[in-house]
């Protein structure tokens, strides 16, 4: 019986930091041999909040070199550029008739969006995001879509929108379900939203040990432990959360010295500093193996085209002929 298949992607904005390695990286790691899996770079993505694509190759290579360095395996995982699969645009023309402006404006991800990056005015493409999003999904026929719970009401227009193309045309696409990712989100040092380099509240995959620690000097702890011998609530810390996260075999430890009062914060932060770096530290090897050898990345990346726009390819022959376009 063949693998079911998935469909990741992000947005490329350069190096990645924790938040999206326990948010997205760490999953699809593990997922990557239970499916048969393909990762998207969306570059076209990019242009929903801003028009400035100077710097998009290069942050596209940044990132692939972050996915490759924790770990996705280039002959089980196509990784390619949306870009450079000219089908993603035909599909997502057609699915935009399927869908109405009154169903796209009711997508919460989007208001939430508008309001974090403080965009004022909504354009059409960026209304259009959850669009092109299925056409990236569906053009590989992903049964399964790896998202955090914000990332939901994405993959239910995804739904929609397969269902509506089915009914109307006949059958092509599955109705991607969606895998919530168990450790979704990692909040930021500030301790106040996600973990947003827009934000500079970051740890980034490539962080060496000096910077981790610089880093975590200021994260946010709770309020009220104002000296070194005050209980304090890790319940309200984000070096706490990190810790949860980091340092597992210590988290009982730290939890009674905190709420004890025999631990301070500063102690605290290098402990989980140390524990970030010690993960950090084969990431980083990797990271520097890649960038030592760039033409293999770009070797991984045109191979992952190739191999995404064979399938693309021929998901557009099925379109076309269920809609007498052929």
């Amino acid at each position: 019986m063949p693998k079911k298949r998935i469909l990741s992607g992000m947005r490329p904005t350069g190096k990645l930091h924790l938040g999206h390695y326990v948010g997205a990286l760490e999953n699809w790691v593990k997922l990557q041999d239970e499916y048969e899996s393909f990762h998207l770079i969306a570059d076209y993505h990019v242009l929903t909040t801003s028009l400035d694509t100077k710097d998009v190759y290069e942050n596209s290579i940044d990132m692939l070199i972050d996915w490759l360095a924790c770990g996705l395996d280039p002959l089980k995982s196509p990784m390619f550029r949306q870009s450079q699969i000219k089908q993603h645009t035909e599909l997502n023309l057609i699915f935009s008739m399927l869908i109405t402006v009154n169903r796209l404006e009711r997508n919460p991800t989007i208001k939430d969006q508008a309001r974090d990056l403080n965009i004022e005015q909504v354009f059409y493409g960026h209304l259009g995001y959850p669009v092109l999003q299925t056409a990236d999904i569906l053009l590989y026929k992903g049964n399964a879509v790896p998202v955090g719970e914000d990332q939901v009401p994405h993959v239910e227009i995804s739904r929609e929108i397969a269902r509506r193309f089915n009914n109307q045309y006949g059958f092509v696409f599955p109705e991607p379900e969606a895998l919530l990712t168990k450790f979704s989100r990692l909040s930021g040092l500030d301790g106040d939203a996600k973990m947003s380099k827009s934000l500079g509240n970051t740890i980034l995959l490539s962080d060496d040990v000096e910077t981790v620690k610089q880093r975590m000097k200021k994260a946010a702890i709770d309020p009220n432990k104002l000296k070194k011998d005050t209980p304090g609530n890790p319940d309200v810390c984000t070096v706490f959360s990190y810790h949860k996260k980091f340092n597992t075999e210590n988290i009982v430890e730290i939890e009674s010295d905190c709420r004890n009062g025999a631990i301070g914060c500063f102690d605290c932060k290098m402990k989980c500093s140390a524990k970030i770096s010690s993960f950090l530290e084969p990431i980083i090897e990797k990271r520097k193996h890649y960038e030592s050898r760039i033409n293999e990345v770009k070797d991984i990346l045109h191979d992952g085209e190739s191999r995404g726009r064979n399938i693309a390819e021929q998901t557009m022959i099925e379109v076309r002929e269920k809609m007498n376009l052929g």
